[in-house]
Parts: structure tokens; sequence; C-alpha cells
């Protein structure tokens, strides 16, 4: 069943009011008529089976039939930390990370970053990130939408690990510690019920400098590899989400 996200305030108790691009959506794309039924969300607690109700050039209304539960939610807090990859590559990453489970994104410049950084222009981008944030937790059946932040630089990136319980790099050269070895162990300890914070950070194209690495490590990041294959910058953000949600047992793990 097609599913919807609204403002907090267009949520009543017994109806809802659905505004922008989706009205298109549902009127001239589902060919959806009073009477029909679809899910909302309210973005942050509240889920809703309505029906609708009326159909109008700017506004679609509906009544609310049941409250239900918000269950598509990962109990672990995953941000992906991404370097700017080239084309359309993050709007990849944003996309399928979103289905798997990701809470935020973090895109940011690092040393071998080879897109040339333009305000302007990320401003638009990231607008588009943005919409497919939404557009994939409406498919995936989400309760929240994952935020997608601004581009940080590598310092701010540094600033921030502090407020993650586990930041895990991932490091192409790295033959030691894997991402097995880093999160079993991790998960192990956690109480389900409480909400715990994970960045996973993925470097460009190139890799990480070697001097990044260190200057991660410093700030309380662990490098961990991903395996004996090196996978393409956008594999490898969602391969490591995909490991984190299997074992916490999102996926059937643990």
């Amino acid at each position: 069943m097609q599913r919807y996200f609204i403002e907090p305030e267009h949520f009543g108790e017994q109806s809802v009011k659905i505004i922008g691009e989706d009205v298109r959506h549902i009127s001239k794309v589902m060919r959806s008529k009073p009477g029909d039924e679809i899910i909302v969300s309210d973005g942050v607690s509240k889920v809703a089976l309505v029906e609708i109700t009326g159909i109008e050039s700017e506004e679609v209304t509906a009544d609310i039939i049941e409250l239900m539960s918000s269950s598509g939610e990962p109990w672990l807090q995953v941000t992906v930390a991404q370097s700017l990859p080239k084309g359309d590559k993050m709007e990849t990453v944003i996309q399928k990370c979103t289905e798997i489970g990701a809470a935020s994104f973090l895109p940011f410049l690092s040393e071998r970053t080879v897109v040339q950084y333009d305000h302007k222009k990320e401003e638009k981008r990231t607008t588009r990130w943005r919409k497919i944030a939404k557009e994939a937790a409406e498919q995936a059946h989400r309760s929240l939408i994952p935020v997608v932040e601004n581009p940080a630089s590598w310092k701010e990136l540094l600033a921030a690990i502090p407020a993650y319980d586990l930041v895990c790099l991932c490091y192409e050269k790295e033959q030691g510690q894997q991402l097995r070895d880093v999160l079993s162990p991790f998960v192990m300890k956690l109480e389900s019920q409480e909400k715990y914070k994970i960045l996973v950070v993925v470097g460009p194209e190139g890799g990480f400098a070697e001097a990044e690495v260190t200057s991660a490590e410093a700030a309380g990041a662990i490098s961990v590899g991903l395996g004996r294959r090196v996978l393409r910058t956008e594999t490898a953000a969602m391969a490591a989400l995909t490991c984190i949600m299997y074992e916490s047992g999102e996926m059937g793990g643990v």
C-alpha cells in the first residue's frame, strides 16, 4: 500500500492533510480517488491507515481509519558519512542505504575527493538528495525520513566523532581488523531498548590518505576492512550498513 509523509501539523486527531508534490502523485500517478486507502506518517511518531475523502488541486484530505505501530525503524541509529563521489553515486548511496535502514547521511569533503565543491550547486543537490531519501523511505515503509546533512569539511567530520557510540572508518588498506571484529563485541553488550549511534565513514574513489586515517583514529574512529575485495565507494557504504543491520538482528542476525 502506498505510503506518504506529511508534516506533523497536518496530522489531526481524526483526519490528515497532504500537500505539495505528493498531491500530484496521488491524483495523477497513482490515479487514486475518494474511498481509496493509503498510509501516512508524520515522520516523528505517528503512522496511520487513512481513507481519502477529497482530492483538490493543491491538497488531499483523508480520514484516519486506525493508528498503526511504527515498526520500520532499526534500534541502532546509523549515520553514513560518505565522501562526495562523482556523478550521481551519492543519490544511489542515499536511496539504497535509506532502504536498508540508515538514520542519516553526512556527505563530506576529503583530500582525494574528486568533485569540485560549489556551495550554490550543493544546495540544489542537497535538496534533491533529501527528496530521494523521502521517496526511498516511503518505498521501504520507513516511519522516519533519514536526515541528509549539508556537506561537511574533514575537520567538521572529525569534530562530530565524539557524539557517536561507535565510529567505523572503512579503509581498503586495513589488513587486520575487519568490520565484524568490531561489530560483534559492540552489539553483544548493547540493550535493544536504547538508541545507540554508529557512524560509518566511507572515503572517495581514491580512498583515504594515510594522514586522514591517522587523524580519524586519533579522534576516536576505528579503522576496519570490508573483506579481501576492494569495493567501489558506493558499494562500501551499502555493504557496511548491511553488515551492521545483520549483526544487530535487523536482518535475522543475533
